[in-house]
């Protein structure tokens, strides 16, 4: 499922602009990720797909069809959801949280829970840890389980809010590569909102670059922005001209080794 966004605005009851005239199209199976600071507009602009945020202005579709014309509980239910920090229910093991939609939707409960095992295979954790509750499981795993319960009915369409912000960078890697995978099997329509963007560029198709009130500073593949920032802003805030994205090579016993612009070896060319 594709989604669109036709000239979208929000404007809060006291004055605050959120977002203004954003227009961006999602291509269905593909990854666009929202990026920017605090007050950006991109959590805003990521709710209003599912309708937990109500644009002021312009249209949200998918396939087509305005969301605002769709009922708001079935509306969610059909799209996978990843809040910060998992937002797993505490008191409900781990095969019932990520069960959780499947069942509210109708599906048998040996059968929702089956489905919920195979899923946390999926995700790269012990279908065994099913029989725990959250509080049991490492930050890590809770953002696995929690990545396990939005794909849990199947959706085509997959949003992620700040999902791996709250693990350590080794843990976040980890869990950036899994969803990689995921996608490279399943093929969703994910929307990823990140103040990081070295995770936007590692996950995103397209990355839309925000300013604060939500207008767009650039959008385009990692590659296009890397190579041609639109102004000083996203140069600065992709970090362009930092040492770590100045890479060359060198000759070292033979092999081929990159380095940044410190000198400092980040990989081997093959």
């Amino acid at each position: 499922m594709g989604i669109e966004f036709r000239d979208v605005g929000k404007t809060y009851p006291d004055g605050t602009v959120a977002v203004t005239g954003f227009s961006c199209t999602v291509p269905s199976h593909r990854t666009l990720a929202l990026v920017g600071t605090s007050g950006s507009g991109k959590t805003t602009l990521m709710r209003m797909i599912n309708r937990m945020v109500e644009p002021t202005a312009g249209t949200v579709l998918i396939d087509g069809q305005d969301v605002h014309a769709l009922e708001k509980v079935a509306l969610r239910r059909s799209i996978g959801y990843v809040p910060q920090a998992g937002g797993l229910l505490p008191h409900r093991r781990v095969v019932d949280n990520v069960a959780t939609v499947p069942l509210l939707n109708g599906t048998a409960k040996r059968a929702a829970r089956t489905a919920a095992l195979e899923l946390l295979e999926l995700v790269g954790l012990d279908p065994a840890l099913g029989k725990r509750h959250p509080a049991q499981l490492s930050g890590g795993q809770q953002q696995r389980v929690a990545v396990a319960r939005a794909l849990a009915a199947d959706p085509n369409i997959l949003l992620m809010d700040e999902p791996f912000g709250a693990v350590d960078p080794i843990v976040r890697r980890d869990l950036q590569d899994q969803l990689l995978a995921i996608q490279a099997e399943l093929g969703k329509t994910i929307v990823l909102v990140t103040h990081d963007v070295d995770e936007a560029f590692k996950l995103g198709d397209e990355v839309v670059l925000l300013r604060t009130g939500g207008i767009v500073a650039q959008t385009g593949t990692p590659q296009q922005i890397l190579a041609e920032p639109a102004d000083d802003f996203v140069r600065d805030f992709v970090g362009a001209g930092r040492a770590e994205r100045t890479l060359s090579v060198r000759d070292v016993a033979g092999r081929t080794i990159v380095v940044d612009g410190d000198g400092r070896p980040v990989g081997v060319l093959s």
